[in-house]
């Protein structure tokens, strides 16, 4: 499985999107910081719903790495909003890939056009979008926590 047509060391597309706020987010928001760009399939799953709490539930650690973890999917921003409410979430902004529909995730490869969602890929990028690390799963699987705080850590 390959979907990402960027390699370690390339610049992603800058990219301008809605978290669930309703707030802006692009790269230049986080000037200085590392930023995990964490796609998940679709909000209100239960393998989406876990990726997204141990986000949060590690949002110190990241915070600590210099880095801002970003949830993203093409759910539009009221669902994101009423999905960040129901997991409590206090610190991780939730991002919407509405629409266009999977615009970023399109320019990143990682969209799945027959189902109409992103694959699972996190992607971890400085402030002028160049991959530090980066890696995808399948759709069914959780990410592995332990994993992307090593990878954040040895980024920082």
């Amino acid at each position: 499985m390959k979907f990402l047509k960027f390699d370690k060391g390339e610049k992603i597309p800058e990219f301008k999107l809605v978290d669930q706020n309703e707030e802006e987010v692009t790269l230049d928001k986080f000037e200085g910081k590392n930023v995990l760009l964490s796609f998940h399939p679709l909000a209100w799953t239960s393998v989406c719903r876990n990726q997204m709490q141990e986000l949060e539930d590690n949002y110190q650690e990241f915070e600590k790495n210099n880095t801002v973890p970003l949830g993203i999917s093409v759910d539009p921003v009221p669902s994101k909003s009423a999905w960040a409410d129901t997991l409590g979430l206090e610190n991780l902004k939730l991002v919407s890939d509405f629409w266009p529909h999977g615009e970023l995730a399109t320019k990143l490869g990682i969209f799945i056009k027959k189902k109409g969602i992103s694959g699972r890929v996190n992607i971890l990028v400085n402030d002028q979008g160049e991959i530090l690390w980066a890696k995808e799963y399948e759709v069914p699987e959780l990410p592995d926590i332990d994993e992307v705080l090593k990878a954040v850590a040895d980024n920082a």
